[in-house]
C-alpha cells in the first residue's frame, strides 16, 4: 500500500477545498522514525511548493491527542493531514470524531476515516491490495514458487469527500474536486 507517498497529494487537496488557508499541520507518529522523518519532509516540502506554513505535530499515545487538538486550534491551522501509521490507522474513528469536534478540516489515508465524519480521504484502495493479495495467495495455491513471483504494490487510490462534514465545518467543496471523487459521502 502507499503510506508516505501520499502525504504531498493530501496537503494539494486540503488546500484546494481551503485555498485561504496559510497554515497546515501534519500529523505523525514520532514512535515510528524512519516513516515519521520521510512524512515530515515530504510535507514540508508540499507546503513550500504551495505556498503554505506547516506545522508537524506528534502524538504516539491517545493522550498525545487531546493535547495536539488543542495545539491546531491554538495555531489556527486552516487542516490537518494525518500520516501514515499503523497507530493512527487503529484509530481512524477516534481521529475523525475529534477533528469534527474541534472544527478541523483533515484527511486520512483510509475511507474509513471520511466515512466515520472526517471530511476526506486519499490513500491507496484496499479493495484493490486484497485483490493483488488474493491474486497471489492464488498462484502459490497453483505451485508458483513464491521466491519467483515479482514484488507488486497497489498503486490505485481513492478519493473520498464527507460533505456532510464538509456542510458542518462551512465548507464549499470546489465542484472540479468533487468531479474527481471516487466517492462522495451525503
Amino acid at each position: 500500500m502507499l503510506g508516505v507517498e501520499i502525504g504531498p497529494k493530501q496537503l494539494q487537496l486540503l488546500h484546494e477545498v481551503i485555498p485561504a488557508a496559510t497554515t497546515m499541520a501534519v500529523l505523525i507518529n514520532p514512535a515510528n522514525p524512519a516513516i515519521a522523518e520521510a512524512q515530515s519532509r515530504d510535507m514540508h516540502a508540499a507546503a513550500r511548493t504551495l505556498g503554505l506554513a506547516a506545522h508537524v505535530l506528534h502524538a504516539s499515545t491517545e493522550r498525545d491527542f487531546d493535547m495536539v487538538f488543542a495545539t491546531l486550534v491554538q495555531l489556527r491551522v486552516g487542516a490537518l493531514a494525518i500520516g501514515s501509521d499503523p497507530f493512527f490507522t487503529s484509530r481512524t474513528e477516534q481521529l475523525a470524531a475529534l477533528a469534527l469536534r474541534h472544527a478541523v478540516p483533515a484527511i486520512f489515508q483510509f475511507r474509513e476515516f471520511a466515512a466515520a465524519g472526517g471530511l476526506m480521504s486519499y490513500g491507496s484502495s484496499i479493495r484493490d491490495t486484497y485483490r493483488l493479495g488474493g491474486i497471489y495467495a492464488g498462484r502459490i495455491l497453483k505451485g508458483e514458487n513464491p521466491a519467483d513471483l515479482p514484488v507488486q504494490q497497489s498503486t490505485k487510490v481513492e478519493l473520498v469527500i464527507n460533505m456532510k462534514t464538509a456542510k458542518a465545518l462551512g465548507l464549499t467543496v470546489p465542484i472540479t474536486l468533487l468531479a474527481r471523487a471516487d466517492e462522495v459521502i451525503e
